[in-house]
């Protein structure tokens, strides 16, 4: 048997994606776990999982973690 081309491969590699189902770069993707934590994919290389009460006490933050970041902004690693 010959080894395959490097056309057939990436044909190969882009029906293997289509049954996956990969997400586009940089959405979110969220999901319930085993033990009722939501986690967040898509944010960086692990997902973030907290329980519901922790969502909305975060939530409920988000004016303030807005300020914060915007006050801190200038010692914040930003990416380009």
């Amino acid at each position: 048997m010959s080894e395959p081309s490097k056309e057939e491969l990436l044909a190969r590699i882009a029906e293997l994606e289509k049954q996956t189902g990969a997400r586009p770069k940089g959405s979110l993707e969220f999901r319930v776990g085993e033990k009722g934590g939501v986690s967040v994919y898509g944010l960086g290389r692990f997902p973030v999982t907290l329980y519901y009460e922790q969502w909305t006490r975060l939530l409920d933050a988000a004016a303030d973690i807005r300020a914060f970041l915007e006050e801190n902004k200038s010692r914040l690693k930003l990416k380009p």
